[in-house]
């Protein structure tokens, strides 16, 4: 049945509800196919071919996933989810704008490891300064960082410092294919739990608890947090297996 599923969904590309109609199936049970499979989400297909875009790296430092995920700032008090809509679009907040964190993200992609780090910016200088962070701290557990890819951002694609840190530690640069997000899925992916289970999954009084919450959550999702991708391991137990 499961292999009906994914051939149906490959043939047709109906969603759960569809799929759910045509196979007799309940709709959850579909979803729970599809997503285990990794055929969830039509940008994990090739449309013309119908294959599935999936690859993962043997050993870690292998490929390590670069982005950087704007979050905004969290106001003294809460932002609008505490305070209400009415509060969070008064003039008054419109006119004192606080603006952004940007949490810079890398994520070994045959571990699921996790680097992440809250910065100022997301300019050149900055970028090159998480790599070499992200680099040691994986150096730290044993695992040298062959490539990095990211997107073809200016601040990775034209940044003199970018390009030069990467040099310095003998680190290729890949990028992402034009218009193919899913080519840096793994960072993308790390990116929408983080959202859904640190930044919104709970109320906020300050910008500096959010920021001081950031650490301890990501080594939560390192050292206990299992995937199904791996087998139901942890990212630091799949790391440690290779180490």
């Amino acid at each position: 049945m499961v292999a009906t599923i994914v051939a149906t969904r490959l043939e047709t590309l109906y969603g759960p509800h569809r799929l759910a109609y045509a196979l007799g199936r309940p709709r959850s049970t579909i979803y729970g196919v599809l997503r285990r499979e990794g055929v969830s989400r039509l940008s994990f297909i090739d449309r013309p071919t119908r294959t599935v875009v999936r690859y993962e790296r043997a050993r870690p430092g292998e490929l390590l996933h670069v982005d950087v995920k704007k979050l905004g700032r969290i106001r003294e008090g809460g932002g609008w989810k505490m305070l209400g809509r009415e509060v969070g679009r008064s003039d008054q907040m419109k006119k004192n704008p606080v603006g952004y964190d940007y949490l810079h993200v890398a994520v070994d992609d045959h571990s699921r490891v996790a680097f992440v780090r809250s910065l100022p910016d997301e300019k050149g200088p900055t970028c090159a300064q998480f790599v070499a962070d992200a680099a040691a701290f994986f150096a730290d557990h044993g695992v040298t960082i062959e490539r990095v890819m990211t997107d073809n951002a200016m601040n990775y694609g034209r940044s003199k410092d970018f390009r030069s840190t990467l040099e310095r530690l003998s680190i290729d640069h890949r990028r992402t294919a034009r218009y193919r997000p899913q080519t840096n899925g793994k960072a993308e992916r790390f990116n929408r739990t983080l959202l859904e289970e640190f930044a919104y999954k709970e109320l906020f009084t300050s910008n500096a608890v959010r920021s001081a919450a950031l650490g301890p959550w990501v080594s939560s999702y390192n050292e206990n947090r299992p995937h199904t991708a791996i087998g139901g391991l942890t990212p630091l137990q799949r790391l440690c297996q290779q180490c």
